[in-house]
């Protein structure tokens, strides 16, 4: 089981006045274990797919010289914007967050699914830039990809997914999704633009000049996200996935070419590039809704993709989120580029790339592992994460735990909930605590939560209930859930129960639930056995589950956030 130490600051650090008072939340520890549901055994030479496991979606990279950079969505997350390193592609270490501080983004009333998604990450002269979206579009910069990060610049354009192309001159562009200039000619119809950008003045220039979409070429093109341009051997290469990224959507990637960076592009005949819609939905270990890809070379010229996948435990059911895979890119004799053969499962296993450095080793983010966090640092390390950005800080490391102060009510869209968490990585994981709390009002709680939407979480913890401090398990499952202020499960605690310890475990669509405290042994509660409201396809949205820790306070009467 490795370690966690603090690798870098979380940007709300700071000492919460009053530590002892009552309503704090002491929590000694954090230990989770994880294992996947695919049993692969890999080679001397060989990787493991996915490269990012659970809640890695939209990767987007970059090589500068013998380094690569990665960056995925992380929507309301704060900190955001993970930003990994690797020297071989295929092993990455956490080195920071484009999103660290207060003031740098405002997620406020957006849910856990908005915010900021499908970020690039793209290198030129000394500096690294990030387009996105959230709501509108805009770009960061930075000398160093571990940050600091500045504020945003928001550009002027509609649509969503930009990403940024630098031609060979030095000329840069935006690609990007929008709607049609004029009425849209089917369901789903977008248009992928391009407009030139300064990188000086940080603004786009001249006229946007649709590329491929008008509803004619191809005609099956819709809902198209992520594009991408690159060049090789005289031809401008224009990648975007397609299909929808729902569960029960042909998510796909398709790719067109031009002489010209303007076009006319031309698509290849052999489209898609990448699919796993064609695939048998009850083949066993699914790999789902693959798309969304960027390519990358080696230092020797090889080339590869990255591209999110998900991993589900039933036909479209999946509770990790969409994770971040690695496959070499192969060109036909004619100069198209196909990432999978038509009709062919995504492999697990596959041979590392031939020109690899050795990355610096850092907490593991793939295959199967275990972790347990005693938070004796000065600061939390990278991986947790909360829900929108913070008024101000809600933790405190100084007694050698983690102390939450109480906090606002998960669904209230207008303010960031005390809830300190971690990626599900794994189908199958077991996740415990140790707690120490006193709740104030009748309905304060404080425990375990397992969060894939503001409608969809589980609560296992210690609540203040007829005026007792009470062992709870609730649930709650979508917008409007009559249960959802119910206990599936409420055990009064015994007179000097302080510290109580507290396990969840999930194996794929089923959880179970148990408590301890001194000296005895795990005690079972009611959960309900069901997880499969923490996945995509019934939550909705598109992150993965977190599993951290939290403090509800009851005192105010926030409204139940509706359906998105």
């Amino acid at each position: 089981m490795i370690r966690l130490t603090a690798l870098a600051t979380i940007a709300f650090t700071t000492v919460l006045p009053q530590s002892a008072a009552a309503g704090n939340a002491r929590f000694d520890y954090f230990s989770y274990a994880g294992r996947s549901q695919e049993r692969i055994t890999l080679g001397p030479r060989q990787y493991r797919n996915p490269i990012l496991s659970g809640y890695a979606p939209d990767p987007s990279i970059v090589r500068v010289g013998q380094d690569y950079y990665l960056v995925n969505s992380s929507f309301t997350n704060f900190p955001g914007l993970p930003i990994y390193h690797s020297r071989d592609l295929v092993t990455w270490r956490q080195i920071g967050n484009a999103i660290s501080r207060f003031g740098q983004f405002d997620f406020s009333n957006q849910w856990v699914s908005g915010g900021i998604m499908a970020p690039d990450i793209s290198y030129h002269n000394g500096t690294f830039y990030i387009v996105s979206t959230n709501i509108r579009n805009f770009v960061i910069t930075a000398k160093s990809p571990q940050g600091p990060w500045s504020d945003p610049v928001w550009l002027d354009f509609d649509g969503i997914d930009p990403s940024l192309f630098w031609d060979e001159d030095g000329t840069a562009y935006i690609v990007n999704n929008g709607p049609p200039d004029g009425p849209a000619k089917f369901p789903g119809h977008r248009v992928l633009w391009l407009q030139a950008f300064d990188p000086v003045a940080k603004t786009t220039v001249g006229p946007r000049i649709p590329l491929v979409g008008g509803g004619e070429n191809p005609p099956h093109l819709f809902w198209p996200e992520g594009p991408h341009i690159f060049k090789k051997d005289g031809w401008y290469y224009l990648i975007a996935a397609e299909g929808g990224t729902g569960p029960d959507e042909k998510h796909s990637q398709i790719v067109f070419r031009s002489r010209m960076i303007g076009g006319p592009y031309e698509a290849f005949e052999g489209n898609p590039i990448l699919t796993q819609a064609d695939l048998p939905a009850t083949r066993p270990y699914p790999v789902e809704a693959a798309g969304h890809a960027k390519f990358v070379t080696t230092p020797s010229g090889d080339w590869w993709a990255v591209f999110l996948a998900a991993r589900a435990y039933a036909p479209t059911f999946y509770n990790i989120g969409r994770e971040t895979y690695l496959l070499p890119v192969s060109w036909s004799a004619d100069g198209w580029p196909t990432i999978l053969q038509h009709g062919t499962a995504i492999p697990f296993a596959l041979d590392k790339p031939a020109s690899a450095g050795v990355t610096e080793p850092g907490a593991p983010q793939n295959g199967d592992f275990s972790f347990v966090d005693n938070f004796d640092e000065k600061r939390l390390g990278l991986g947790w994460m909360g829900i929108r950005v913070p008024a101000k800080s809600f933790y405190d490391l100084s007694e050698g735990r983690l102390i939450l102060a109480p906090g606002h009510r998960f669904g209230d869209l207008s303010a960031a909930p005390a809830f300190i968490a971690r990626k599900q990585a794994h189908a199958t994981a077991e996740v415990s605590t140790a707690l120490d709390y006193e709740p104030d009002h009748e309905g304060d709680r404080a425990g375990l939560v397992a969060l894939q939407s503001d409608n969809a979480y589980l609560f296992l913890g210690v609540i203040k209930s007829q005026g007792k401090r009470q062992i709870a398990v609730m649930r709650r499952e979508t917008a409007g859930d009559p249960q959802a202020g119910k206990a599936v499960s409420l055990v009064a605690l015994p007179r000097g129960a302080r510290t109580v310890r507290l396990k969840l475990t999930i194996d794929g669509g089923a959880l179970s639930a148990s408590y301890a405290w001194g000296r005895s042994g795990w005690r079972p509660l009611q959960t309900g056995g069901d997880a499969t409201f923490l996945s995509t396809k019934k939550a909705g949205g598109f992150v993965g589950t977190m599993i951290g820790l939290a403090n509800e306070t009851n005192r105010s009467n926030h409204p139940a956030p509706a359906a998105p």
